[in-house]
C-alpha cells in the first residue's frame, strides 16, 4: 500500500530544458513547425493510400500503417511539449505521462517491427519479382501488420504499468521534456534492476530480432543487386530500397543511442535532443524520404490537384 501511494496519483513536472529560456523559445517554434509538416505529410500519404488505386500495393499499405504510427507517436508527445516550452507551468498529469509512456512503448515496439516486414516485402519485390503479387496477397500483408501492432501493444501493455509502479519517494521532477521509460525510471528509489532486466530481455525479440531480419533481407537484396547487369535495373532496384534504409537508418541509429546512453547529465541532454530528433524529425523527414523519388506517390498527388497527364509511370516503386 505503502509503495503504490509512492507511484501513483499528482502531477509530474518536465523539466526538459527550463534551465535554457531562450532555447525554448526556439524550440518551440521550430517544433511547431515541424510537428504541423509531420501532421500533414504523414496525413497526405495515408490519404493518398487509400483514395488512388495505383497505391493499393503491399508497400504502400505498410508505409501507410508507418504514417499512422507517427501521427500516434508526435501527437501523443509533441502538443504537450510544445505547452510546456511556451508558458511557465511545466506539468503533465499523471494520467497525461500515462499515456504518453504508454504511446511512446507501444509505438516504438510496433514501429520496430513494422520495418522488418517492410524490408521483408522489398526482398520479395527485388529478389521474386514474378511471384511479388502471389506471396504479399492481401491476407498476409493485414496479418503482418496486426502482428507487429498487437506486438508493440503487448510489450507496452506489459512495461507501462511496471514501469510507474516504481517507487518515486515523493520525486516528480523528470528531467526530460516527455514521460519516456528511461527518464521515469531515473527518478525511482527503490531497485530497478528487475524493471530493467525485463525491458532488456523484451528488446530481444522487439529490436534485435527485428534489426537482424532487416540486415538479413538487405543481404539478400544487395546479391541480388550484384547479379542484374544492366544500369538501369541496378538504378531501380536500388531506388525501391533506397527510401526504407534511410528510415531504418534514422530510427535504429535514434533508438539504439537513446537507450544504451549512461546516466550522466551530458548524456541525459544529448538524449534529450536525440529523443527530440526521433518523435518529431523522423516522422517530419519519413513522407519526404519516401515521396522524393516515388513517381506512384507523386502521380497520385497530381491526380488529386488535377494535374495527372494520365501518362504516369505505373511501376515506379
Amino acid at each position: 500500500m505503502e509503495r503504490s501511494n509512492m507511484s501513483s496519483g499528482g502531477d509530474f513536472i518536465l523539466l526538459g530544458f527550463s534551465d535554457r529560456p531562450k532555447l525554448e523559445t526556439i524550440l518551440f517554434f521550430i517544433n511547431t513547425v515541424f510537428y504541423l509538416l509531420a501532421v500533414v505529410g504523414n496525413s497526405t500519404i495515408i490519404f493518398l493510400s487509400l483514395v488512388d488505386p495505383r497505391l493499393h500495393l503491399p508497400m504502400y499499405f505498410f508505409l501507410c500503417n508507418l504514417s499512422l504510427l507517427d501521427l500516434c507517436y508526435t501527437t501523443s508527445s509533441i502538443p504537450q511539449m510544445l505547452v510546456n516550452l511556451w508558458g511557465p507551468h511545466k506539468t503533465i498529469t499523471y494520467v497525461g505521462c500515462v499515456v504518453q509512456l504508454f504511446a511512446f512503448l507501444s509505438v516504438g515496439g510496433t514501429e520496430c517491427i513494422l520495418l522488418s516486414v517492410m524490408a521483408y516485402d522489398r526482398f520479395v519485390a527485388v529478389c521474386k519479382p514474378l511471384h511479388y503479387m502471389a506471396i504479399m496477397h492481401p491476407q498476409l500483408c493485414l496479418q503482418l501488420a496486426a502482428f507487429a501492432w498487437l506486438s508493440g501493444i503487448a510489450n507496452s501493455v506489459l512495461m507501462s504499468p511496471l514501469t510507474m509502479s516504481l517507487g518515486r519517494c515523493g520525486q516528480r521532477r523528470i528531467n526530460h521534456f516527455v514521460c519516456e521509460m528511461p527518464a521515469i525510471i531515473r527518478i525511482s528509489c527503490v531497485d530497478t534492476s528487475r524493471v530493467e532486466g525485463l525491458a532488456f530481455f523484451l528488446a530481444i525479440p522487439i529490436v534485435l530480432v527485428p534489426l537482424t531480419m532487416i540486415l538479413v533481407s538487405y543481404g539478400y537484396i544487395a546479391a541480388a543487386v550484384a547479379r542484374i547487369r544492366s544500369a538501369v535495373g541496378r538504378r531501380k532496384a536500388f531506388n525501391t530500397c533506397s527510401s526504407h534504409m534511410a528510415v531504418v537508418s534514422l530510427f535504429y541509429s535514434s533508438i539504439i543511442y537513446i537507450y544504451m546512453q549512461p546516466g550522466n547529465v551530458a548524456s541525459q541532454d544529448q538524449g534529450k535532443f536525440l529523443t527530440l530528433f526521433y518523435c518529431l524529425a523522423t516522422p517530419t523527414l519519413n513522407p519526404f524520404i519516401y515521396t522524393l523519388r516515388n513517381k506512384d506517390v507523386q502521380g497520385a498527388v497530381r491526380k488529386v490537384l488535377g494535374k495527372d497527364s494520365g501518362a504516369l509511370d505505373m511501376g515506379a516503386h
